[in-house]
């Protein structure tokens, strides 16, 4: 399964890193792929702020992010300051973030740098897009906490969900919520799609037993259906996983009404990464939380402190 893992992502054009919370081993993650990939080049940028020795949210220590020479990345221009990089700025890209303009610099030499890159979906695609043109063989984005946005297609069409003890002391609510994320950035593609309407939900569940929702997917629009009967055997598509917004016991309630959850477009899970040890002082026992998640997902799980380390 491990060889099998490491082909999918070799072969991987464009990669997201999502965490579920702070300290679930993104960086960890990310020199893991960077250190195995050194005769490759990569293109490497960060939705928010990473690289920092010190968490600027939590004051728990981080990681380094360590680049080999050649690899391209992505970064505000305040940043460039505290990277230990020999630097060739080969363009910049006219997107604006509150530590400066983002521009692409390549590596002349292997070192530590600190990342902030863009925050916009389109954005972060026109930069994968600058990557390529210059040369990468592969994109990666470290991800930014919430943003489950990343498990969208037109970020990148492969991701790793990390996860983690820091998310909560209960080894079984780490687990379940995890799952459910799973599960969103892994919802059924719609092979044919049902055309977009601006007739009301409740109508078009009626006439059809089905439709294409535009925007977000809420409690507020699911529950009153299903209290009236009306969402039944039907089947609901979205844009993308990231407009799921329903709650872990709405999508049980979804999956018991036989309704059929799909996306026009998503990512693909290529595994999910465990931290069993807190950020702020407790840890679970490495053995059982892998089991753990390894029952709850169906993808290859790996513990960050032991195969990536």
């Amino acid at each position: 399964m491990r060889d099998d893992l490491d082909k999918r992502i070799a072969e991987a054009r464009t990669l997201s890193i999502v965490g579920m919370c702070k300290n679930a081993g993104k960086t960890t993650v990310l020199n893991w792929l960077l250190n195995r990939s050194r005769d490759r080049v990569l293109g490497l940028t960060s939705i928010g702020r990473d690289g920092e020795s010190v968490d600027v949210v939590t004051g728990t220590e981080k990681p380094g992010i360590f680049i080999p020479e050649g690899t391209l990345i992505a970064t505000a221009k305040d940043m460039l300051s505290l990277c230990d990089i020999t630097q060739e700025i080969v363009c910049t890209t006219g997107i604006p973030t509150p530590l400066g303009e983002v521009v692409l610099v390549r590596a002349k030499s292997a070192g530590n740098v600190q990342l902030a890159g863009p925050s916009i979906t389109s954005q972060l695609k026109t930069v994968s897009g600058l990557f390529f043109s210059l040369g990468a063989d592969q994109t990666i984005i470290d991800g930014a906490l919430g943003r489950k946005s990343l498990g969208a297609r037109t970020v990148a069409e492969n991701v790793i969900l990390c996860t983690g003890a820091s998310y909560d002391m209960r080894m079984e609510k780490v687990v379940q919520d995890t799952a459910n994320v799973f599960r969103l950035l892994n919802l059924k593609k719609a092979e044919t799609p049902p055309e977009e309407s601006e007739k009301p939900l409740k109508e078009l569940l009626r006439e059809s037993g089905e439709a294409l929702i535009p925007g977000a997917l809420t409690d507020t629009a699911i529950l009153p259906l299903l209290k009236s009967g009306a969402l039944r055997n039907a089947r609901l598509v979205v844009k993308d996983p990231s407009k799921v917004l329903l709650s872990p016991d709405t999508l049980e309630k979804l999956s018991v009404r036989g309704v059929s959850l799909e996306t026009v477009d998503a990512a693909k899970t290529l595994c999910v990464t465990v931290n069993p040890v807190s950020a702020y002082g407790w840890k679970f026992d490495p053995d059982a939380f892998l089991r753990a998640m390894e029952a709850a997902v169906t993808v290859p799980v790996i513990n960050v402190k032991e195969a990536l380390s």
